[in-house]
């Protein structure tokens, strides 16, 4: 099968919101060409005798995206959303040229290709293992979680992930109610589990959360009746309003981009019990002082700020 290839010429720090944003019309997996310095950390990471040369940064960042032609697909249409995409976050970033090119190229196993570049990792004492990898000996301690990349969802590899991770882990008490809005793979909410919560509702707008979250309740031997999923928007949806119940959760976890959040604070408010807390996630650094302006405004107390890369999470309480 052939790919058609969609690349987008950016800026590079553009190069994380743009790859959130367009998950939402079903691109993901981007492979990122930049000039960016490698850390230290990464050089060490790298098996390899001789490092890549380095050159001096551009700023200039290109994002490829492959979606397979096939009959039904049509790519044209993908390519018009994604321009779509780019120019609504021209009227807040400086996102480069913002042009999109669209080819071909030959048939390539990208899934299993994953296979190369994604290995096991910690959070802390949890440890994020796919499936085609053993446990090693020394982490057989570890909390674990079984996920795979290749879907449309994250991994737990993205630092707004593991801010909400470790602020749950913080902020959980044992047989707590949490509200995940904007789930996807449901990572958060299986983390809520293992860790003692009681019950987890879930609410995305992406019906492919269905067969994402389903695959990784199996992979992690969760109990499903534990882990309610609703495709729905909890903003203006009455159905999945009513689904959600008020004040009923003791967490609301929300990792979506700063944008959406101020839309998604008010009206998710009233679900909280007295006293719940508000975990987001998803905020480029440059917006923190947005987002802590919309928790105030809405009455909430900011008990904490955490920093990870270039992302921000914020831990607010009724």
């Amino acid at each position: 099968m052939r790919w058609n290839k969609i690349m987008i010429q950016t800026v590079t720090e553009a190069e994380d919101i743009i790859i959130c944003m367009l998950e939402d019309i079903g691109l993901e997996g981007a492979m990122i060409e930049d000039k960016v310095p490698l850390t230290p950390l990464e050089k060490e990471q790298m098996f390899v005798d001789i490092p890549p040369v380095e050159v001096e940064d551009d700023g200039i960042a290109y994002l490829s995206f492959f979606v397979e032609d096939e009959e039904g697909k049509d790519v044209n249409a993908i390519v018009e959303e994604a321009k779509a995409v780019l120019d609504g976050l021209r009227e807040t970033m400086d996102i480069g040229t913002g042009t999109i090119t669209l080819s071909q190229t030959e048939d390539i196993d990208w899934i299993n290709n994953w296979k190369k570049y994604f290995h096991q990792f910690t959070i802390d004492d949890l440890l994020v293992v796919p499936s085609w990898e053993e446990v090693k000996e020394e982490d057989k301690g570890k909390k674990l979680l079984r996920i795979d990349p290749g879907t449309a969802f994250g991994t737990g590899m993205h630092e707004t992930t593991q801010l909400c991770i470790r602020a749950i882990k913080k902020y959980l008490t044992k047989g707590a109610s949490i509200l995940d809005v904007g789930t996807g793979s449901g990572i958060l909410g299986i983390v809520a589990l293992m860790y003692g919560a009681d019950h987890i509702k879930a609410t995305d707008l992406d019906p492919m959360a269905v067969e994402a979250v389903e695959d990784n309740l199996n992979k992690n031997n969760t109990p499903k009746d534990k882990f309610e999923l609703k495709i729905g928007n909890i903003i203006d949806d009455d159905e999945t309003k009513a689904w959600a119940g008020e004040e009923k959760y003791d967490i609301i976890v929300a990792n979506i981009l700063h944008f959406i959040l101020k839309e998604v604070t008010p009206n998710i408010k009233p679900y909280l019990k007295e006293g719940g807390i508000y975990i987001t996630s998803g905020i480029i650094e440059d917006k923190e002082d947005y987002m802590l302006e919309v928790l105030k405004d809405n009455g909430m107390e900011v008990l904490e700020v955490n920093h990870q890369g270039e992302w921000v999470g914020i831990v607010a309480r009724t």
